[in-house]
C-alpha cells in the first residue's frame, strides 16, 4: 500500500483479555444467553477472524469487546484496564483512542461527503497526531471521490471511506462487523487486500465473519457456537514492533483553543447540514421564535419611539412648563362653578412673574373662530398671549416675526399664522402682510410659525393663529378674563414651591380662604410626561408578554421538533458514540442545532419585526425607535429559548446507550 506508515498502539503492549464473558438478553419472560463463559487473549498484532453461525453470538461478541455493550458477567481487559470499572465518560474515551470500528452497514452519514465522514471522528478525539482525512482517501483509492456522498458511491467504496474513517484516529485495533457481508466477490477481494495491509503495518485486526473465505484470510479463527467458543487456532505470535514515543496529551493552551474552535465549527456545520436536510420542518420550528423576536422589536420600537416623540416635544414645549387655571370654591359648604370667583387677570400674570422661582409666564386667552382671506373660510382657534409665549414654548417664526409687547399695549390687530391657515387661506404662499378677517374685523398678518405637530392637550399647533391677549380680550372675544396663564419655572424641581407661592399669592389676591386649594388648578408637563411614559412602559410591557409567549410556544416547537430529530437519528447517535463521542460531545451538539435554530429564527424576527415597525411607522406616521439594545436582548431570547427547549432532547440523545442506537431501525 502507497504512503504506509506503522499505527501507533495506545499502550506499549496492547492485549485484548477476555475471561468467562457472559451475556443474555430477556425477551419476555424467556433468557436468551448470547455469550457463557467466553475466554481468550488477543495479542498486539494479531489478524483474528471471529467465526461462528448466525446467532452464535459473534457480533454480540464483537460490541463488548468495542465497549459498546455492557458483559453480564466475566471480565474483560483492555489495555491493562479493566473495562467493568470504567465509567461511560471513560469508555466513550477508550473506544476513541483504542478503537477503529467498521460496520457491515457502514454507518455513514447520508448527508455527508466521503471527506467529512473520515473527519468525523476527529470532532470527538484530542488525539495529538491524527491522520489525515485526505491522505487517508487517497490511500483506500479514492482520491477523485472525496466531495461525493453515500448515495453516489457504490457498496465498496462506501466500506473503504467507513474503513478510513476507522483509521482517521490511529487506533491500534480495527473491529470490523462483516466486512464484506454486502460487497459482491470484487469488492471483498479488495476490502480484505486492504485490510491485510492494514494488519501489515502493525494494526491489530478483528473481522467478524460468517464467510470461511474471509476467515481464511485471518492469521488466527476464534469459532464461536451457541455462544461459546469451539475452536481457537493457535495464535501467531507476531513479531515485535517499535513503537514510537507517546505523546503525552499535554499541548499549549493556544493549540487546545484552536482545536476547540475547529471542533466547534465542525459541529455548527453538523448543525446547518442537519436544517437543511429538513427545511420546511426547520422554519416551523423557528417561526414561533420568528413571531416573538418580531413583536418584541416591533412593540419596543414603537413605545420607545412613542417616548422619544414625547421627550422631544416636550424639549419643544418647554420642560419646566405649568399651567394654572381657575378651580372650585366653596361658598358656605356649597360649591361654584369652575371660576366663578378664581378668575385670573392680567394683574394675577404681573403678580406670578415676580415670584422667586419664576422665569416666565405667559397669560392665554382662546376659542375657535371664523376666518377668511381671498375668498376662502377656515375655522380655527385663535389664541391671545404675549411675546413670552413663543420663547417658553420654542415657537419662533420661520417668516415675519412674532407678536410684541407694543401689540399687546396698544391691542393692535396683527396675527401670526400656523402653517395649516397658510395652507387653507393662501395656499401655501407667503402671507405676510396680507389681511385676514377674523369675524369681520381685519388683522395683519406679521408672521407665520414654524411646522409643529399636535400638542398634548390635542390641539394642531399648525392650525391655529396667535394675536395679542389683549386685542383678543377686549376685541375679539369681549372678556376680561384670561383662561389661564402658563408659567415657565426655573427647573422642574422648583415646581412644589413655585406652586405653593403661586397658589398662596393668587388666594391673596383674590381674597380666598386658605383652605380653598382647589380654587385654582395646577398643571404642569412633567406631569403629562409621567403618564404618557407610564403608558408608554404598559405597551412595553404587552409587547414583552406578547413576545415571550410567543417564544415559549415557540421554544416548545423546537423541543418536539428536536425529540423528532432524535428519535430519527438514533442510529447515528449510536455510531457518533462507537467512534468515540462522549454524552457531553452529543449534549453540545444537539444544543448547537436548537440555538442555530432558535437563533435563525431570531435574526429573521429581528429583520422581520425592523421592517414591520417601521412599515407600520409610516403608515400611522409614528415615530419608531429601535436601539441596538433592543436588538440586543431580542437576540439574547432568542438564544436563550434554543438553550433551555433544545437541553430536554439534547440530554435524551446524549443519554442514548450506543449498542441500542446502532440496532434502532
Amino acid at each position: 500500500m502507497r504512503g504506509a506508515r506503522r499505527f501507533c498502539p495506545g499502550a506499549d503492549n496492547l492485549m485484548l483479555h477476555i475471561e468467562n464473558i457472559q451475556r443474555k438478553y430477556r425477551i419476555g419472560s424467556v433468557d436468551i444467553h448470547a455469550l457463557r463463559d467466553v475466554s481468550f487473549t488477543i495479542e498486539q498484532g494479531e489478524f483474528v477472524a471471529i467465526t461462528g453461525a448466525s446467532g452464535s453470538g459473534k457480533s454480540t461478541l464483537m460490541h463488548i469487546m468495542g465497549l459498546l455493550d455492557h458483559a453480564d458477567g466475566g471480565r474483560y481487559r483492555l489495555a491493562d484496564q479493566d473495562t467493568g470499572k470504567l465509567s461511560e465518560r471513560e469508555r466513550a474515551t477508550y473506544r476513541s483512542r483504542f478503537i477503529g470500528f467498521v460496520f457491515q452497514q457502514f454507518n455513514l452519514l447520508p448527508r455527508a461527503s466521503a471527506l467529512e465522514n473520515v473527519s468525523l471522528p476527529l470532532i470527538y478525539n484530542d488525539h495529538p497526531d491524527p491522520m489525515d482525512p485526505a491522505a487517508l482517501l487517497d490511500r483506500v483509492g479514492l482520491a477523485d471521490r472525496q466531495r461525493h456522498t453515500p448515495a453516489e458511491l457504490s457498496g465498496g467504496q462506501q466500506q473503504r471511506v467507513a474503513i478510513a474513517r476507522a483509521l482517521v484516529n490511529r487506533p491500534p485495533v480495527l473491529l470490523a462487523d462483516e466486512p464484506t457481508g454486502n460487497l459482491d466477490s470484487r469488492s471483498s477481494a479488495e476490502i480484505m487486500d486492504l485490510l491485510e495491509g492494514l494488519h501489515s503495518e502493525g494494526l491489530t485486526v478483528i473481522i467478524v465473519t460468517h464467510d470461511p473465505e474471509v476467515a481464511g484470510r485471518a492469521r488466527r479463527r476464534i469459532q464461536l457456537h451457541d455462544g461459546m467458543v469451539v475452536e481457537d487456532t493457535s495464535a501467531q505470535v507476531p513479531e515485535p514492533m517499535a513503537t514510537p514515543p507517546q505523546s503525552d496529551g499535554l499541548r499549549p493552551w493556544a493549540a487546545r483553543a484552536q482545536r476547540r474552535l475547529y471542533e466547534g465549527l465542525l459541529m455548527c456545520r453538523e448543525a446547518g447540514r442537519a436544517m437543511r436536510a429538513n427545511r420546511v420542518r426547520t422554519f416551523l420550528s423557528m417561526l414561533g421564535v420568528l413571531i416573538g423576536v418580531a413583536a418584541l422589536i416591533w412593540i419596543m420600537g414603537i413605545s420607545r419611539g412613542a417616548q422619544t416623540a414625547v421627550e422631544e416635544r416636550i424639549a419643544a414645549m418647554g420642560a419646566n412648563i405649568m399651567i394654572v387655571r381657575p378651580g372650585r370654591v366653596e361658598v358656605r359648604g356649597v360649591a361654584l362653578g369652575a371660576g366663578a370667583v378664581s378668575r385670573l387677570t392680567l394683574d394675577d400674570v404681573e403678580a406670578i412673574r415676580r415670584i422667586p422661582g419664576v422665569l416666565r409666564a405667559a397669560p392665554t386667552v382662546s376659542g375657535a373662530q371664523q376666518v377668511t382671506a381671498r375668498g376662502r373660510n377656515w375655522r380655527t382657534r385663535v389664541i391671545g398671549t404675549t411675546p413670552a409665549y413663543a420663547v417658553m414654548h420654542r415657537r419662533h417664526p420661520s417668516f415675519g416675526r412674532f407678536i410684541s409687547e407694543e401689540d399687546v399695549r396698544h391691542r393692535q390687530r396683527v396675527a401670526v399664522l400656523g402653517t395649516q391657515v397658510v395652507r387653507e387661506l393662501f395656499d401655501g404662499v407667503n402671507p405676510v402682510g396680507e389681511t385676514i378677517r377674523i369675524e369681520r374685523a381685519a388683522y395683519t398678518v406679521v408672521g407665520i410659525l414654524d411646522d409643529s405637530g399636535i400638542s398634548f392637550f390635542g390641539h394642531d399647533q399648525n392650525d391655529q393663529i396667535i394675536i395679542p391677549v389683549t386685542t383678543a380680550m377686549w376685541r375679539l372675544f369681549g372678556r376680561r378674563y384670561i383662561d389661564a396663564v402658563e408659567v415657565e419655572a426655573v427647573a422642574q424641581e422648583r415646581f412644589p414651591q413655585v406652586e405653593e407661592d403661586i397658589r398662596a399669592a393668587l388666594l391673596r389676591a383674590h381674597r380666598i380662604p386658605g383652605d380653598q386649594r382647589d380654587a385654582f388648578r395646577f398643571r404642569n408637563i412633567a406631569e403629562i410626561q409621567k403618564t404618557i411614559e407610564e403608558t408608554s412602559r404598559t405597551m412595553e410591557l404587552m409587547g414583552i408578554m406578547l413576545g415571550v409567549v410567543s417564544l415559549l410556544v415557540g421554544g416548545i416547537g423546537i423541543m418536539n421538533i428536536m425529540l423528532v430529530s432524535v428519535t430519527e437519528r438514533t442510529r447515528e447517535i449510536g455510531l457518533r458514540k462507537a467512534i468515540g463521542a462522549k454524552q457531553g460531545d452529543l449534549l453540545v451538539q444537539f444544543l448547537i442545532e436548537s440555538t442555530v435554530v432558535s437563533l435563525c429564527g431570531g435574526v429573521l424576527g429581528i429583520v422581520a419585526g425592523f421592517y414591520l415597525a417601521h412599515a407600520v411607522g409610516r403608515w400611522a406616521q409614528w415615530v419608531i425607535h429601535i436601539s441596538p439594545a433592543t436588538v440586543a436582548v431580542a437576540f439574547l431570547f432568542s438564544a436563550c429559548v434554543g438553550v433551555v427547549f433544545g437541553f430536554s432532547p439534547a440530554r435524551k440523545a446524549a443519554k442514548l446507550d450506543p449498542i441500542q442506537a446502532l440496532r434502532y431501525e
